[in-house]
């Protein structure tokens, strides 16, 4: 059963890509008339029962290698294009290889680098990496404006250390204990909207920052 879901998903991914073509090789372009450098972003993530794979994402950023890991709003290092880019999540678009792949799926808790990972509590990172990361999940829309609230901390690390990254897993634990058809069809509406303006939550995970 499992392998048929995992084939259906890839069967769609390969569809989305083909629907979608126009749009990725457009972005490609504009990026390599604006930039010097590489169309994508490659970054190590840790994904299903801990294993390490490659996320792709359209460069929005210039290279820093003194940059923190996350991105705050207003972060001088993404270009015009980029912050439009992420604006609509265009740059998220290359990550249905990633689905096509078998690394990812389109629904499940968003993948975190190694170092971040490394600081889940145990119990909570066994469930959270029990299931294939997604491209989007119930933390992405309770936090769709991250970078905003990262911006307004005197710390932003720390600040997604203490509150964002343990609100993420909790989120994240509610989705893998109940997981099914429904919610997911509801978190990928969620996503079209919330990207749209129109923020919405699935409940019973409503969860904003205090």
């Amino acid at each position: 059963m499992a392998d048929s879901c995992q084939f259906a998903t890839r069967v769609v991914a390969a569809g989305t890509i083909v629907v979608l073509s126009p749009l990725l090789l457009l972005a490609a372009i504009a990026i390599r008339l604006t930039s010097r450098e590489p169309v994508l972003f490659h970054q190590e993530r840790i994904g299903l029962y801990g294993r390490p794979f490659r996320i792709h994402k359209f460069r929005t950023m210039r290279s820093s290698e003194d940059g923190p890991a996350i991105t705050v709003g207003g972060d001088s290092r993404v270009t015009g294009l980029g912050a439009f880019l992420r604006r609509f999540k265009f740059d998220e678009l290359p990550q249905l290889f990633n689905v096509l792949n078998g690394e990812m799926n389109f629904v499940g808790p968003r993948p975190e680098v190694a170092r971040y990972v490394a600081l889940y509590p145990a119990a909570q990172r066994d469930i959270v990496l029990s299931v294939r990361p997604g491209l989007t999940d119930l933390a992405s829309l309770a936090f769709i404006n991250e970078s905003e609230l990262l911006a307004t901390a005197s710390d932003p690390e720390r600040y997604y250390l203490e509150f964002l990254m343990p609100a993420k897993l909790r989120l994240a634990e509610g989705y893998v204990r109940d997981r099914s058809a429904w919610l997911d069809f509801r978190i990928l509406a969620a996503t079209a909207t919330g990207i749209l303006g129109w923020r919405w939550i699935p409940s019973p995970y409503e969860t904003a920052p205090s």
